[in-house]
């Protein structure tokens, strides 16, 4: 009995010098104690870091995947068959209106206008014959010397001609515009791409993949999607002007910190919602004077739907979120942590818009929140040169 007593003391004692060792030594001691034990922090000196709250206009973006299209684009087909003689354009080359891109034999054409051009002449001359014999009839007609029916079948016969020398007339417009086609020049202004057929070879019109395409790339198109709960702000933002649109490259790295490849504007609202998607199809356009877009490319596009003027902001690393909603730590003047609730009006990885909660010139704590409560002394350190873009942590319990 006497050594359980013994033992039992002994662990005691062991007890409360391991408790005095871990929780009820010195400032100066537990900044000697070995790593991993639980060490204790003065609560009148918890080192922050704080941002100010500042009043600035803040735009509104709207991100979306875009496809970067030619504003226009032109499969260049034959309209007549033929050997190709003469090639025109280098690929890859720009071209005007009217240039002209590639040359079929017109030996053909130009023979069927030919044609078509002497029969109209053979039968003007018979034409100026009927009409003589018409007018002689006529006046025989007139003083009995020949029947009237005699006078009538001259009319026709002019009639008949006349209508003969049209039809002519349209068989020579056909062979012409035929012949013109033998010559193929560019319909758009733009750039041409990979050349299909060579010199040499029979183009028809039939062709399914033409001679060469050709693509406007200043400006340029670019089409892309948003959820369909982006709609109201899209539409305000389009009967309040031009809507200004960002093409950034597609990066791992935010948007916010990506440099624009080009700036354009909005100009097509799609007139539905796709069911299947839930989403809106948008165009926009741009200038795309330095050829950064190209056809087919995909890229981000940054849609400025509203911008908040005079809007209260702060880095959205201030932002702490706990069962009651959203809050900050402002920082009283006399250096101590004053939890604030605030309504966020908006919040992406750059800049946070308090609507309701602090107002310019306060200081909100931006790290070192997590060890904070109500009331906790602080002391403010020098602010970071770039706070982190990530959203707040979590309420600290109280105890």
């Amino acid at each position: 009995m006497r050594r359980l007593i013994l033992t039992l003391l002994l662990l005691g004692v062991a007890g409360g010098g391991a408790y005095w060792w871990v929780y009820l030594r010195t400032p100066t001691e537990t900044a000697a104690a070995p790593s991993g034990r639980r060490r204790f922090t003065p609560p009148d000196a918890i080192p922050v870091l704080v941002a100010t709250a500042e009043a600035r206009d803040v735009p509104i973006w709207l991100d979306g995947l875009g496809t970067v299209q030619a504003s226009a684009s032109v499969v260049v087909r034959p309209m007549v068959d033929g050997p190709l003689l003469e090639v025109r354009f280098r690929e890859g080359q720009d071209v005007a209106v009217g240039d002209v891109l590639a040359r079929i034999d017109a030996r053909t054409y130009q023979a069927s206008l030919d044609a078509a051009l002497a029969r109209k002449q053979q039968n003007e001359a018979q034409l100026g014959n009927a009409r003589l014999d018409a007018a002689r009839y006529a006046r025989l007609a007139a003083t009995a010397y020949t029947s009237a029916q005699q006078a009538d079948t001259a009319r026709a016969q002019v009639a008949q001609l006349q209508a003969q020398v049209a039809a002519d007339q349209a068989q020579i417009d056909q062979a012409r515009t035929l012949l013109s086609f033998t010559t193929i020049t560019a319909p758009i202004a733009g750039r041409v791409g990979i050349r299909n057929i060579d010199t040499g070879n029979i183009i028809r019109a039939s062709d399914s993949n033409g001679l060469v395409t050709i693509a406007t790339l200043r400006p340029i198109n670019v089409q892309f999607t948003l959820p369909q709960q982006a709609l109201p702000a899209v539409k305000a933002a389009m009967e309040a002007g031009e809507a200004e649109v960002l093409a950034l490259p597609q990066a791992s790295t935010p948007s916010a910190e990506r440099t624009p490849l080009d700036r354009g504007r909005l100009t097509v609202l799609d007139n539905q919602v796709d069911p299947g998607t839930g989403t809106i199809r948008l165009k926009a356009s741009f200038a795309n004077e330095e050829l950064q877009l190209w056809p087919g490319a995909f890229i981000t596009i940054r849609l400025r739907a509203n911008t908040l003027r005079d809007a209260i902001t702060v880095p959205p690393v201030a932002i702490q979120r706990g069962p009651r909603g959203a809050f900050v730590f402002a920082v009283s003047d006399d250096q101590r942590a004053v939890r604030k609730p605030v309504t966020i009006a908006h919040e992406d990885l750059t800049v946070a818009v308090i609507a309701e909660g602090i107002v310019a010139g306060e200081r909100v704590v931006i790290e070192g929140a997590s060890r904070l409560s109500d009331g906790s002394k602080v002391t403010v350190g020098d602010p970071p040169a770039r706070p982190r873009p990530v959203a707040g942590g979590r309420e600290r319990s109280p105890g």
